[in-house]
């Protein structure tokens, strides 16, 4: 009997599609598909890739259709509340906000009390203005939501926002940011066990690239009367690395951080003597 192959399902196309297919990539899956093809599989991984409608992945999650899928958390809150996130990416991040035209003065959530708010997202509309004490009308609409208002089908809107581009080429403005999304892997509550440790295998994987992206591998000279302050500012996974330099008095200091917490340092560390620092991306890290 064959060994079974893990099914994730990603977006068609898009930018979750290419983030989806990087994250994959990175991880060493390397996967088979032609143009327009709607499903894949790798050479070189237990894994079948379906490419499907981003609205349409929760159901095939909870069908057990696919066993995984890369989709936004936007969408797992307005389709699938029941399916686990089993991990955060921290790419394709976009919200979910209210939107009105740049001519309408806004004051606050009250405003919209009895408007026409054309939207895509209704459930998470509805949970947002429940809490907020707000009724309106709401239109459902499936794409080029931004035209409502323009049209006089709507007073306001409610979409998924990423640069804010859209919005400002249809004269509209964000007023209220209903939810904060990003990339997320979802897991089908039908998953079998064999499926299971594949999927364990491939987050190991995921998880590596991942660390690997929010960190970098800092090489210092540091001199020696100063070396536990600048230490105490760098430390590595478990503990920087120290070695002696030729000339005395010196230390070679290597260490893994954050990225950003790197650029809150970078100062106190030249002021503590810190030289020839070099800062270099790391292409896997295994914690």
């Amino acid at each position: 009997m064959s060994k079974q192959k893990l099914r994730i399902a990603i977006q068609k196309a898009g930018r979750l599609n290419e983030d989806s297919l990087k994250i994959l990539k990175d991880s060493g899956i390397s996967i088979d598909n032609g143009k327009d093809q709607l499903k894949a599989t790798a050479r070189n991984f237990p894994l079948e890739v379906l490419y499907l409608r981003n609205g349409d992945i929760p159901q095939y999650l909870r069908d057990g259709v696919v066993d995984i899928a890369i989709l936004g958390e936007n969408v797992l809150v307005e389709k699938g509340e029941d399916i686990i996130q089993a991990e955060k990416f921290g790419f394709s991040k976009c919200r979910v906000s209210l939107a009105v035209p740049k001519s309408v003065k806004y004051n606050g959530i009250q405003d919209l009390d009895g408007k026409r708010i054309a939207t895509s997202y209704p459930n998470t509309l509805n949970a947002f203005l429940k809490k907020k004490g707000i009724k309106a009308d709401l239109h459902i609409i499936n794409g080029s939501v931004e035209i409502a208002p323009n049209i006089g089908l709507a007073d306001a809107i409610c979409d998924i926002v990423s640069s804010g581009s859209t919005l400002f080429k249809n004269n509209l403005k964000e007023v209220e940011v209903m939810l904060k999304s990003e990339a997320v892997l979802a897991v089908s509550p039908l998953i079998n066990a064999e499926r299971k440790a594949i999927l364990e295998d491939l987050q190991f994987r995921m998880k590596s690239v991942l660390n690997a992206r929010t960190s970098k591998y800092i090489l210092l000279n540091a001199p020696n009367d100063n070396l536990e302050k600048i230490i105490n500012l760098l430390p590595g996974m478990r503990s920087p690395t120290v070695l002696p330099l030729y000339e005395e008095g010196w230390s070679s200091i290597h260490t893994v951080i954050n990225e950003e917490k790197f650029w809150e340092v970078i100062n106190e560390l030249k002021q503590l003597g810190a030289e020839g620092i070099l800062v270099a991306p790391i292409e896997k890290m295994v914690i």
